[in-house]
C-alpha cells in the first residue's frame, strides 16, 4: 500500500498540531520529571552501552591454563 505525498504531508501537520498542544498543555509535568528522566537514564546507558557488566573486559581474553 503506497500513501500519496499529500497524506504524509497531512499527517506531518496534525502532528505537528498535536506536539504544539500537548506541549503546551503538559509542559510543567515535563520540565518536572525531567531530573529523574536523566537518573533513570544513567543505569540504562549503563546496560545498553556497556553491555552490562560484562563490558568492562579490556584487551584480549586470558585463557585459564594450568602449568604442571
Amino acid at each position: 500500500m503506497e500513501f500519496s505525498r499529500r497524506y504524509w504531508i497531512t499527517l506531518s501537520f496534525f502532528g505537528v498540531i498535536a506536539l504544539v498542544l500537548l506541549w503546551g498543555e503538559h509542559k510543567v509535568h515535563i520540565l518536572g520529571a525531567l531530573p529523574w528522566l536523566i537518573l533513570l537514564l544513567c543505569p540504562l546507558m549503563h546496560i545498553f552501552m556497556h553491555g552490562g557488566h560484562s563490558g568492562h573486559q579490556h584487551g584480549p581474553k586470558k585463557e585459564d591454563h594450568h602449568e604442571q
